[in-house]
């Protein structure tokens, strides 16, 4: 018989800054970064049970089941289970898809961080961001649950504690492939690393802003929109793009100015992830 939900959260990140330095001789890009925390995200819900069954109490529209990050996730962590451990999955989504705010990956996270605590498995955080890297680059970080300066893949985490700022977060209605933009001859790869100490978001950028606004007009004309308010980037390869504000309110007000095409919503930056201290 199913148990009751246990719901959690599934934070969303930004990348305050995205440098790409070169490139492996394994074609993966190496990289520099700033993922900054924030109070807001969806929530996932677990019900564990004896089935031996992981399934998802609803499909996300043109994602097969065995493909969705969550599936993947609790199939990875079932090894390490009791034979009969299962469970089933609900989904409140409010992060947008490939917006570049860390959905799939937050999602697959909270499945590791939940699923080990509830299945009993008792592996270490660093034992889950091993395994959750195969997943995605950004998938450690969710399982560190700090705002942190980022190296290598991604997957080089320092913890570092930032001033709190308040983001709006926006994102155009179009799909950006991670994919395309990290295989395009102009995107740039060049860009020399920097030491954290000497880090301001003003000295820093994003290396795939340019690409992606040339090949997708609707995030040009967001990211133009938000420069009128306060300082704008992109974050990860898009689609989403956010503003810095020191006050709540003030992101509050230019959000209840966003136009009826984007969506978005604003989120408090936090050094330590919900999830964490729900667990």
């Amino acid at each position: 018989m199913a148990t009751k939900i246990d719901w959690y959260p599934s934070p969303a990140k930004l990348n305050l800054f995205l440098h790409i330095n070169g490139r492996y001789e394994n074609g993966y890009h190496q990289l520099q970064s700033l993922f900054q925390m924030l109070d807001y995200g969806d929530e996932l819900g677990f019900q564990v049970n004896s089935s031996n069954m992981v399934t998802l109490h609803k499909q996300i529209d043109g994602v097969p089941e065995q493909e969705n990050l969550i599936y993947k996730a609790a199939m990875l962590l079932k090894p390490y289970a009791a034979e009969s451990a299962g469970c089933i999955v609900h989904l409140k989504k409010r992060l947008a898809m490939g917006g570049g705010i860390g959905g799939g990956s937050s999602n697959a996270a909270t499945v590791l961080l939940v699923l080990n605590k509830l299945w009993k498995c008792e592996l270490s955080n660093a034992d889950l961001a091993k395994l959750g890297l195969t997943l995605g680059a950004d998938v450690p970080v969710f399982v560190q649950g700090k705002t942190a300066f980022a190296q290598g893949v991604g997957e080089i985490l320092v913890p570092v504690k930032l001033p709190t700022k308040w983001y709006l977060v926006a994102t155009p209605q179009v799909h950006v492939s991670t994919q395309a933009i990290f295989t395009h001859p102009d995107l740039p790869r060049s860009t020399p690393k920097i030491e954290f100490s000497d880090y301001s978001f003003e000295g820093t950028h994003n290396d795939c802003e340019t690409l992606v606004s040339k090949l997708h007009k609707e995030v040009a004309s967001l990211l133009q929109w938000l420069l009128h308010y306060a300082p704008s980037r992109m974050t990860g390869t898009g689609a989403s793009v956010f503003a810095v504000f020191n006050a709540k309110e003030d992101a509050q007000n230019v959000l209840d100015k966003l136009p009826s095409h984007y969506t978005g919503f604003v989120a408090k930056g936090v050094n330590h992830s919900g999830i964490h201290k729900a667990l």
